[in-house]
């Protein structure tokens, strides 16, 4: 991968001063360490800051809040990394997280491990104890004497840069390694600690204003005309992953020119419409009969995977889903390839997938008349009549949720980790790209209950969660969406259980699991901090309750009781465990 080095003019401390002084004004103002680091993440382009401050990160804090970046107070530091995760997402742009001391980092590294699983580029400020108080049992210490060193204040395998900064001679090297992380073509996770005692420190050394391009790495003509001659020995399929979200119009195109069918993951939903007569399903978890139909039924000769790696998620490493000749697998990450599949026979190419895709396009005529066309197996919605009492059943609150939020309007949907993750999954259809939000590498609970602030901010318009009561229970930001009037709605599958669990274990032969939730009114709780809602106990009134979240401009949590018996479309992923041995059987 070819990386363009820009240098511009030095910047000195005076000039960091977004003002211009006029010569007969008195001297520029010494800009602090707090100060220059706020101004570098700037120019680099971020536009949000989110977290929980404390006295040990107070300079940096104020630098934030005097500068053009938004800064938005959290409730726990967690919730913050999943928001700016979300928010990265929303907008392609970096997000800033900072916290306190001690707990204040502990507590925000699964959100962070989040970001850095699902591809986000997120850079993440905290404070150490001031070298003159290490080993001395300081306040909240954060040090080598008591935190762990390898991982945390160091690069890998979390963050893909750390580094403890000491002194302000060291912010040119973390300016260029911060600007260089941004500028890549994946995700980008970093951790700059700044000891608390050099934050208000002047800044003496001149900084260079550092732009980077990539160049991402270049299919030949050579690759791309075996690619041709592979794909054109026969039928063949193209499975869409998350990574090729950005490509969708060509994917399109190329399935269309070629008459392949086309499945997607998890994460991919939309990027190729599902309402399309070639798309045959979603694979993996929560995903639909009709994928393995067509590889049982009709086996292509070679499936052509685009932007994802193919793991557990997407596929259970079914061999079912293995292509008669292989894969021909393009990827940003040249270690993908061949990893989920080892024994498939894997034509593997890095590549950014809009690159590749627009590249083989020129192979391939437009809508070549002399396919065959094959009737293609596909998932098709099913309507299911309301009933006048009992708690509202999943299917019949996903079909509402289609029909008024996915089909009637231009929000954002997001599930979180459970069974409200599955249903969505498995039933909730889009035909647009970047409609559909799930996590399904690091698949945390928490993600989305707070993730929703962040997508809601940056997309600048109403983002959806669909949640469970576990999840709202474990760490909500419904306080941060008052504060800040951020347009987020929350989707209650209330059905006092941890129903995945429940059901899960009750499938693998597990019996007697504490599984239960006290009943929660989640209205009342919404209500009491400054946000609306609705609770809603029968079927006839979804439909209701969702056009007034939709319409109303505050947050909003929409409580659905929810039949606990309807079970979840989570079989393979509890055939997998069962296969690991994670059975009473």
């Amino acid at each position: 991968m070819d990386i363009k080095f820009q240098d511009t003019q030095a910047t000195t401390t005076e000039q960091l001063n977004s003002t211009q002084q006029p010569s007969h004004s008195k001297p520029s103002v010494t800009f602090s360490v707090a100060e220059a680091v706020v101004k570098i993440l700037a120019d680099m382009g971020v536009e949000y800051a989110f977290g929980v401050s404390g006295g040990a990160i107070a300079p940096v804090w104020q630098a934030l809040q005097h500068s053009s970046i938004k800064v938005l107070h959290f409730r726990h530091e967690a919730g913050a990394a999943f928001a700016a995760t979300e928010a990265y997402f929303a907008s392609d742009r970096p997000v800033v997280v900072f916290t306190t001391i001690g707990p204040g980092i502990t507590n925000a590294l699964t959100g962070l491990f989040a970001a850095r699983w699902e591809g986000a580029k997120v850079i993440f400020l905290s404070p150490s104890t001031s070298a003159p108080q290490r080993g001395r049992w300081a306040f909240q210490e954060t040090s080598t004497y008591t935190m762990l060193n390898a991982g945390l204040f160091t690069s890998e395998p979390l963050f893909h840069y750390a580094t403890t900064l000491e002194c302000s001679d060291e912010l040119s090297k973390v300016h260029r390694r911060l600007a260089l992380g941004v500028a890549r073509p994946d995700g980008f996770v970093a951790h700059l600690n700044i000891s608390t005692n050099i934050q208000t420190s002047s800044v003496k050394t001149s900084l260079p204003r550092v732009a980077f391009s990539f160049a991402p790495a270049a299919v030949n003509e050579e690759t791309i005309a075996e690619c041709t001659r592979l794909l054109s020995e026969g039928p063949f399929a193209i499975w869409v992953g998350f990574g090729a979200r950005r490509a969708a119009a060509e994917i399109r195109q190329l399935a269309e020119a070629t008459g392949a069918a086309v499945m997607c993951s998890p994460r991919g939903k939309g990027i190729f419409p599902e309402n399309h007569p070639q798309f045959v399903g979603v694979t993996g978890f929560a995903g639909h009969t009709s994928v393995l139909t067509y590889m049982q039924e009709q086996r292509p000769l070679r499936v052509l995977v685009l932007g994802t790696r193919l793991g557990e998620w997407t596929s259970f490493w079914n061999s079912v889903m293995v292509p008669k000749r292989g894969f021909v697998h393009v990827d940003i990450d040249p270690e993908v390839p061949g990893t989920a599949y080892p024994s498939a026979e894997t034509f593997a190419i890095q590549s950014e997938v809009r690159m590749f895709v627009k590249a083989l396009l020129k192979y391939f005529p437009q809508h070549q008349d002399h396919l065959t066309e094959l009737l293609l197996p596909c998932s098709k919605p099913v309507r299911i009549n309301l009933r006048a009492e009992g708690p509202v059943r999943p299917e019949v609150l996903m079909n509402a949720i289609q029909q008024q939020i996915v089909e009637g309007s231009d929000a954002v949907v997001m599930a979180e980790g459970g069974n409200s993750l599955a249903w969505a999954i498995n039933l909730l259809r889009f035909a647009k790209p970047s409609r559909f939000r799930v996590s399904t590498r690091f698949a945390s609970m928490g993600h989305f209950v707070t993730g929703v602030v962040g997508a809601a901010l940056a997309h600048n318009r109403k983002t959806v969660a669909i949640v469970g009561d576990g999840a709202m229970l474990m760490n909500n930001e419904v306080s941060t969406a008052v504060q800040y009037n951020i347009p987020a709605v929350w989707i209650v599958l209330n059905d006092g259980l941890y129903n995945m669990c429940a059901q899960g274990t009750k499938m693998q032969g597990f019996k007697g699991m504490d599984v239960e939730i006290p009943h929660t009114d989640f209205v009342k709780i919404a209500c009491g901090m400054g946000a609306d809602g609705i609770r809603v106990e029968r079927e006839s009134d979804i439909q209701a309750a969702l056009e007034k979240a939709i319409a109303t401009i505050s947050p909003f949590v929409v409580d659905i009781v929810i039949d606990p018996t309807r079970l979840a479309p989570i079989g393979d992923r509890i055939s997998s465990l069962i296969l690991q041995g994670a059975t009473d059987y």
